[in-house]
């Protein structure tokens, strides 16, 4: 295959075309260094305005008040999983975990096996994380309540998040960061994965307010506390240079070509509309969410049978559509439908699924 395809994977996923191309421009000669991206210290002048940059960008994009610290770790989300108990929690303390898929479980299992003592405030799994649940009993003294913003692998997506009571929320938005606008004053911390809506693998956005790094366990590995990584500006050990870098063109895309993120979550939510019509327009297609909880970035469905769920797969990307089957764990088919998936991308699948249904439904 010659041609670049519609990239619908749940990531790494797809980047703005116009950031790959900003890329190969720069890839041999990084601001008149002589020196690739790829290449340059961690501690150059050149490397460190582009990293102040990008926190700036970011801070405008997310109207991030001054009590918020912006750092770039590494490990995926995954670590993050037990670096916020390890962080926040002392003997005695509880952490609320809302159950709403499988990575919030996993989170959960990670702060368990720290040995914290975990309340599960609420959960989704009697339906098959089919929703997102109303009903949460948040504990009154809980340090923090943790949620899983968006539910890659579920497709499912919190429409607005709980008010808790003023315990800080802490929340993974590997998958939905930046989709549209947040409120950020109720979050006590906030963590992505680059990998899905902000760039490549191999980066991890963390948001932090300054009360919840002035609470911080002393005596931590340096590696593993927040501390650390803000006191140094991210630089605390060597950053992934190449991942940052490509973050803070991502994030120019969103600022200057989009308009904001306003701009981005009209577009986001006129490409998950035109996808959910096509789908519940015939019950050939069954959607897997309830309607209230679908997620604007991972759509879910299934087929009537396991063999044409197959062959959907296999002729959507014979014919350009490439990433729509669904995670192994769960089967059938999965859209990935991310800042940089285009309303193209989206017409030219929409087609192909109504042309799928005249041959096969």
């Amino acid at each position: 295959m010659t041609e670049r395809i519609h990239n619908f994977n749940a990531g790494p996923a797809a980047l703005p075309i116009q950031v790959l191309e900003r890329i190969r421009e720069e890839l041999l000669n990084f601001q008149g260094t002589g020196m690739s991206v790829l290449e340059i210290s961690h501690r150059s002048a050149v490397f460190e305005r582009a990293l102040n940059e990008t926190v700036a960008r970011l801070r405008r994009l997310m109207r991030l008040p001054d009590d918020y610290q912006v750092l770039f770790l590494q490990g995926g989300a995954s670590t993050q999983f037990y670096m916020v108990p390890m962080n926040f929690l002392s003997a005695g303390d509880v952490a609320d975990y809302v159950d709403t898929g499988t990575w919030a479980a996993k989170a959960m299992k990670e702060a368990k096996l720290l040995g914290h003592q975990v309340h599960l405030a609420g959960s989704s799994e009697d339906r098959k994380y089919s929703y997102i649940p109303e009903n949460i009993n948040f504990s009154r003294d809980a340090v923090y309540v943790h949620l899983t913003s968006n539910n890659t692998i579920e497709g499912t997506q919190w429409p607005e998040f709980p008010s808790t009571g003023g315990v800080p929320l802490v929340v993974d938005m590997s998958s939905d960061a930046l989709c549209r606008p947040v409120e950020v004053k109720p979050f006590g911390l906030i963590y992505a994965g680059a990998q899905k809506n902000l760039g490549p693998a191999g980066v991890t956005l963390v948001i932090i307010r300054q009360d919840m790094l002035d609470r911080v366990k002393v005596n931590l590995p340096s590696m593993v506390s927040y501390q650390s990584h803000a006191a140094k500006n991210s630089m605390y050990n060597t950053p992934p240079v190449f991942a940052v870098y490509v973050v803070g063109l991502v994030l120019q895309w969103i600022e200057e070509t989009i308009g904001g993120l306003e701009a981005m979550e009209r577009i986001n939510r006129e490409k998950a509309a035109r996808l959910y019509e096509a789908l519940d327009s015939h019950n050939f297609y069954r959607p897997l969410v309830e309607k209230k909880s679908r997620s604007l970035m991972n759509v879910t469905f299934r087929l009537p049978t396991v063999d044409l769920e197959k062959e959907f797969v296999s002729e959507a990307l014979a014919e350009g559509l490439g990433g729509v089957k669904g995670h192994r764990s769960v089967g059938g088919c999965r859209v990935s439908l991310y800042n940089a998936v285009t309303l193209e991308a989206v017409r030219d699948l929409t087609g192909f699924m109504k042309e799928f249904v005249r041959r096969r439904g």
